[in-house]
């Protein structure tokens, strides 16, 4: 019998957490839910299977970004492949993640999401009361602390600064040491790559291994929120998902529209249709990595890219151009702040900032594995990571639609790469969908 597919069983579990979730709502006493079994509440039972989910994914963190980073680099860097072609492809995944990142902090900033009526959200999400605490390590970040950001960077001890979750210092030391592991002689060099290569299939593995209980957190995340808020939690996360949607849809059609335009004189809407069947695998597989061949079939067939640089640019995307991903994390911290009623400023969303930009090389091409990602950028700003949770409700459909544009991203670069390396491409208006 065929298993079902791990995106219909989260889409399953948030259903079932929502029915359940309501029915014990229902039955609460002066809005404190207490049905429970053996004398244990049911929300308590949720709120530990989510905490256990919770802390699976923060466990797993330090060593797979670390991994990730390390060999994500060493391997741009390996071969010479830092040379014209890879500055090129590097310069432009930086450019069009960080605009995505603009447009997303733009539209969450603009519309305020985590308000409604104009106070923070953070009861009808049935978040934790620590609001003071969280407010007390955010107070005194402004402007000025934007050169704290640089110093945070260079730890003074690694170790301590992994086990503190201070990861900016993490992931400056990992690209660091990715870097110069090219500059070392083979002797030197080779044993280290293989031992951090397998570090990173071990991780990605254990990943792939802990989004299999995915549906079980889910349900226990969503519905502990459903029985503690009920529908109300529904509002704020809905213009949540709304305002994601719009930023994931202005940076595809407007964004990487205008690149395509000026750097390479492609006709965007060409291009769209030329990626369709990529970005349709990519939306509904959720995984930048398994829509790989797909993703080098069309822009070589479709749009007329080379081999020698579909091959090089795409598999490298894949691993460290997550526009749509880094849009989503960037939102998904703002707009829990915005819920909590605390004011990030400009020191604060430039952290922000600088840590998606660095994550997105670390992020698996695995259906949600960018929560491990959000996880790092919430604890980088002070605000907890069980937050995530109220996320997962509408997780799902954000989760294809970022990896969607991932993929567009990706062969826009390829595209433009190929332009400027002087290949004629010719984008064909009739590809097949």
């Amino acid at each position: 019998m065929r298993r079902l597919e791990l995106h219909w069983q989260i889409l399953i579990a948030i259903v079932l957490a929502f029915i359940v979730g309501t029915a014990i709502k229902f039955f609460s006493v002066d809005g404190e839910p207490d049905l429970g079994v053996f004398g244990v509440s049911f929300l308590s039972i949720f709120e530990y299977i989510g905490k256990l989910f919770i802390n699976a994914l923060k466990m797993i963190i330090v060593p797979l970004i670390t991994a990730s980073i390390i060999i994500g680099v060493a391997g741009i860097g390996a071969g010479g492949n830092l040379g014209r072609l890879g500055s090129r492809t590097l310069l432009f995944y930086a450019t069009t993640t960080l605009a995505a990142i603009m447009v997303g902090l733009l539209i969450i900033n603009f519309v305020g999401p985590g308000y409604v009526d104009g106070e923070p959200a953070r009861e009808l999400l049935a978040l934790d009361d620590a609001g003071a605490d969280i407010a007390a390590r955010v107070e005194g970040k402004g402007p000025g602390d934007v050169a704290n950001i640089f110093l945070r960077m260079v730890p003074e001890n690694i170790v301590q600064a992994a086990a503190e979750g201070q990861m900016l210092g993490l992931i400056f030391f990992s690209l660091l040491f990715g870097f110069f592991m090219t500059k070392v002689d083979h002797a030197y060099a080779e044993p280290l790559f293989k031992f951090w290569d397998g570090v990173f299939h071990v991780m990605m593995t254990m990943t792939e291994w802990i989004m299999k209980f995915a549906p079980i957190g889910v349900f226990g995340l969503v519905a502990a929120v459903i029985a503690k808020a009920g529908f109300a939690a529904a509002k704020p996360l809905l213009i949540f998902a709304v305002c994601v949607m719009v930023a994931l849809l202005l940076h595809t059609f407007v964004t990487l529209s205008i690149f395509l335009k000026v750097a390479a004189n492609i006709n965007p809407l060409k291009m769209l249709r030329a990626m369709a069947p990529a970005m349709l695998t990519a939306f509904s597989t959720a995984s930048s990595a398994a829509t790989l061949p797909v993703t080098m079939d069309c822009i070589e067939k479709n749009a007329g890219v080379s081999n020698r640089i579909s091959s090089f640019v795409l598999p490298l995307g894949a691993t460290v151009n997550m526009n749509g991903t880094a849009l989503y994390e960037c939102a998904a911290a703002l707009f829990l702040a915005q819920a909590y009623g605390l004011e990030l400023n400009l020191g604060i969303q430039f952290s922000i900032v600088v840590i998606a930009l660095m994550t997105s090389i670390g992020v698996a091409g695995v259906p949600s594995a960018s929560l491990v990602a959000i996880a790092i950028i919430l604890a980088a700003v002070g605000l907890p990571v069980e937050a995530i949770g109220v996320l997962m409700v509408f997780d799902r459909i954000l989760d294809m639609m970022r990896t969607s544009v991932n993929i567009y991203g990706d062969a826009c670069a390829a595209a433009i790469v190929a332009k400027l390396e002087g290949e004629k491409i010719t984008v064909l208006a009739n590809a097949e969908i």
